[in-house]
């Protein structure tokens, strides 16, 4: 089975910084797209960030130039540095990764168990 472990939320001031990390671990054969989706009370889960296998990366255009996506394939992480905070970036944050579990066998979408980011005005 996979598992994907997020790590580094918490609460922080208007205008600071949070790190979030991720690691996959469990049978994994190959990681294509890794992102980061975030959900506030009340609200849909959407996208914050991606990034292939490749490097190619998608920001959501209300954290363009404020957030920086980066992952590490040979440790099966993806991390998201958050800078210039605002408290509208209060959401419960999720790591998600699509798997391919076996050389041929089919990518499979995995979420972390989600970590709260709280940004205090």
């Amino acid at each position: 089975q996979v598992q994907l472990v997020e790590s580094g939320g918490g609460l922080v001031q208007a205008g600071g910084s949070l790190t979030l990390s991720c690691a996959a671990s469990g049978s994994i054969f190959s990681i294509n797209t890794m992102g980061w989706y975030r959900q506030a009370p009340g609200k849909q889960r959407d996208l914050v960030s991606a990034i292939t296998s490749e490097s190619s990366i998608a920001y959501a255009d209300s954290v363009k130039g404020r957030f920086t996506i980066s992952r590490d394939n040979a440790k099966n992480t993806v991390s998201l540095q958050m800078n210039s905070l605002k408290p509208e970036d209060t959401a419960v944050y999720y790591c998600s990764a699509a798997i391919q579990g076996s050389r041929g066998s089919a990518y499979d979408y995995f979420w972390g168990q989600g970590t709260q980011v709280t940004v205090s005005s």
